[in-house]
């Protein structure tokens, strides 16, 4: 059931469907950050991590495929490590839209690249890489100085088939009010998925520190945004009386490139620890979406690093999303 790679710690991830990919196997293309389990420590994944592969028939039953990307070759813009990205298809390629650092600025900065494939297995670096730095008209300028909350990675890419338009949602943070609270979702646009234009954020700043790793998602007339954080304004905590949490949550828009704002201040998966995070809806066979996230931690506290299964989403009358996290993670039936 739950996917728990052997060899592999597995955190941020991203599907491409049999809708959007289509072979024999009508197959689940599964993309993961992964690094080795024998790392002492799991919190150096973060500077050993690759891209991981696997398949499924259901969201359910996983086949690993092996490692799709890694860092790139000694002194390049990708050397040192390989993070977040999305996959989107265009004329039967597949192009893999990726975060990476580079040893010389010591992963300071974050930069946005692109993979391109004709089987989802090989993958080949474009030529153009790096294809999205940092805009310091809205963005909050990078560093090799700067050692904290620098943010310009996790891009999400969708296609707006009535402009013809491509449209990157990222995580950054706008260069201007209280330092905790300049986390943004931010946009850049392209009609050739090569060539870019910066745009402002789809958000208004104030309520996290950083929003990682956003998916949109069109659910019953609305936009939903979806990021994950466990990191609040000192601001937003007090206006909400909250002790914060770590988690999933969402914000909505009439329209896709917003604005997007606040629909309920409660998360939509969270707790205090952030068991489940960086969570993703997914259409299953049905068409029906289904919420999938991985987990953090296991039952005695230890760090797992697995895929969780999919859980049913339902719309509620005022367009809350309710996910039962009970779905989640049924290791009993394994």
């Amino acid at each position: 059931m739950v996917f728990i790679p052997e060899q592999h710690y597995l955190w941020d991830f991203w599907l491409v469907t049999p809708h959007e990919w289509s072979d024999a196997r009508e197959l689940y293309h599964l993309f993961y950050l992964q690094a080795p389990r024998t790392l002492r420590d799991p919190e150096l994944r973060h500077s050993t991590s690759t891209i991981g592969h696997a398949v499924s028939p259901d969201l359910r039953h996983w086949e690993p495929c092996g490692t799709a990307l890694e860092a790139g070759r000694p002194g390049s813009w990708d050397d040192r490590v390989i993070w977040t990205g999305s996959v989107i298809v265009r004329d039967d390629l597949a192009y893999l839209f990726y975060t990476a650092t580079c040893q010389a600025e010591r992963g300071l900065v974050q930069r946005i690249g692109l993979a391109i494939s004709s089987d989802l297995t090989h993958w080949e670096r474009h030529p153009g890489n790096p294809l999205l730095e940092v805009d310091t008209r809205w963005y909050e300028a990078q560093s090799a100085e700067q050692l904290e909350a620098q943010t310009w990675r996790d891009p999400y890419v969708v296609y707006a088939a009535g402009e013809k338009t491509y449209y990157m949602f990222l995580a950054a943070r706008v260069n201007s009010g209280p330092f905790d609270g300049r986390g943004v979702i931010g946009l850049a646009r392209s009609t050739n998925l090569l060539n870019w234009e910066v745009l402002p954020p789809v958000n208004v700043a104030g309520d996290f520190t950083e929003m990682e790793v956003p998916q949109v998602v069109a659910l019953n007339g609305r936009y939903y945004l979806l990021f994950c954080t466990a990191r609040h304004a000192s601001a937003r905590l007090l206006r909400t009386g909250s002790a914060g949490w770590s988690g999933t949550h969402y914000l909505v828009a009439s329209s896709l490139t917003g604005p997007y704002v606040p629909l309920t201040s409660e998360p939509l998966v969270a707790d205090a620890s952030g068991t489940y995070y960086a969570g993703k809806l997914v259409c299953d066979s049905a068409g029906a979406p289904r919420f999938m996230a991985w987990r953090q931690w296991d039952e005695a506290g230890n760090f797992c690093g697995g895929l969780s299964d999919p859980a049913d989403v339902c719309v509620l009358p005022d367009g809350r999303l309710h996910i039962d996290t009970r779905q989640l993670w049924r290791v009993q039936e394994r």
